[in-house]
C-alpha cells in the first residue's frame, strides 16, 4: 500500500477523534474474523506481521530468522501477492525460495506438495485468521511505537492491542530503545525483544565521504538513524511515499544534484530492487556510488 503516514495518526487531535466512529468498521471486521475457521497445515509455520500499519521492519526481520534457521530447516518465503509490494518479494528471492498468490492458503498447500519444504516463513499475514500459524510474530518500530492508539482510519493500529495476547511474541524493531512503548505492550504480552539494524556490507563505503539518500520506505526515518549510527555524512535527502516507484527523471535528479554537489548515494536494499537496469548503471559522466544497507 502506498501511502504517507498521516500526522494527526502521531496523537490524539479533533481529525482522530471526529474519525473514531469510522474504526468502528475495522473493528467490527476484526469482531466477525474471530469467528472465521482456521485451517492447520502439516507444513510449520511462522508468521512475522504487525497491528500498525508499514514501517515495522517485519521483512527484514523475516530474512534474519531464515538466516538462523536455515541450517537446520528446508525454508520457503511466503508473500500474499500484491501488484504495489513486488520490491519485497524481489527481496526476499535474494534470501531464499518464494511463493507468491493471491490466498497466502494456496501458497502453503503448493509449499506442502512439493515436499521440498518443512517450514513456511510468512511475510505479513497476522490479520488472515483463516490459517493457524505455529509462531506468530507481531512487528513495532521502536520509534513509531502505537502512534495515537486508534484502529484505521482514526489511527494507524490494523488492530486492538488486546489482540497481542494472542501472539507468540513482539519484536521492536529499530534503533532506539522505547522503554514506555514497551511498558505499554508488556500489559498484553510479556514475550518481548528488541531487534536494531546492521549494515552487511559496511566495509564498501567510504565513510569519510559526503552522501545523499533516498528510499521509498515506510519508516524513513529509521533508515536515517541506521545511517547516523555508522556515522556517514548525510548532505542531502530524499523522501518518496512506502513501495514508491521511481521514474527517470526522479533518478536522473537525484543523480544531477548528487553530480553538482560531488555526494555519493545511498539507497536502501528493498528501494535498489525498484530501480530499473538503467538506473542501476553508473552514468560514465557522474561518477556516485549506489550501494545499499
Amino acid at each position: 500500500m502506498k501511502i504517507r503516514k498521516p500526522i494527526f495518526w502521531n496523537n490524539k487531535n479533533l481529525i482522530s477523534l471526529f474519525l473514531i466512529p469510522f474504526s468502528m468498521i475495522t473493528f467490527i471486521i476484526n469482531f466477525l474474523k474471530n469467528f472465521l475457521s482456521k485451517k492447520n497445515f502439516k507444513i510449520k509455520t511462522i508468521c512475522v506481521g504487525n497491528i500498525y500499519l508499514g514501517g515495522t521492519g517485519k521483512t527484514s526481520l523475516t530474512i534474519e530468522i531464515n538466516n538462523i534457521l536455515k541450517k537446520n530447516f528446508k525454508i520457503i518465503f511466503i508473500k500474499k501477492k500484491y501488484i504495489d509490494q513486488l520490491d519485497e518479494v524481489e527481496l526476499l528471492k535474494t534470501y531464499g525460495n518464494v511463493f507468491t498468490d493471491n490466498d497466502r492458503k494456496i501458497s502453503l498447500i503448493k509449499a506442502e506438495n512439493t515436499r521440498k519444504y518443512n517450514l513456511a516463513i510468512l511475510d505479513d499475514g497476522l490479520q488472515d485468521k483463516t490459517i493457524k500459524y505455529d509462531i506468530s510474530i507481531a512487528c513495532f518500530n521502536s520509534c513509531y511505537g502505537i502512534g495515537n492508539g486508534l484502529l484505521i482510519p482514526a489511527g494507524p493500529l490494523r488492530e486492538n492491542l488486546s489482540m497481542l495476547r494472542n501472539y507468540s511474541a513482539i519484536f521492536l524493531n529499530g534503533e532506539k530503545k522505547n522503554k514506555r512503548l514497551f511498558s505499554i505492550l508488556k500489559e498484553f504480552n510479556n514475550h518481548i525483544f528488541y531487534s536494531n539494524y546492521i549494515s552487511t556490507n559496511i566495509k564498501k563505503f567510504n565513510r569519510k565521504s559526503k552522501y545523499l539518500y533516498f528510499c521509498g520506505i515506510g519508516n524513513p526515518e529509521e533508515f536515517e538513524y541506521t545511517l547516523k549510527k555508522y556515522k556517514f555524512n548525510i548532505v542531502k535527502k530524499f523522501i518518496f511515499p512506502d513501495h514508491h516507484n521511481f521514474k527517470d527523471k526522479e533518478i536522473d535528479g537525484i543523480k544531477k544534484i548528487a553530480f553538482e554537489n560531488k555526494l555519493k548515494i545511498v539507497t536502501t536494499e528493498k528501494d535498489y530492487k525498484r530501480l530499473n537496469t538503467k538506473n542501476k548503471k553508473l552514468n560514465k559522466f557522474r561518477k556516485f556510488l549506489k550501494e545499499r544497507l
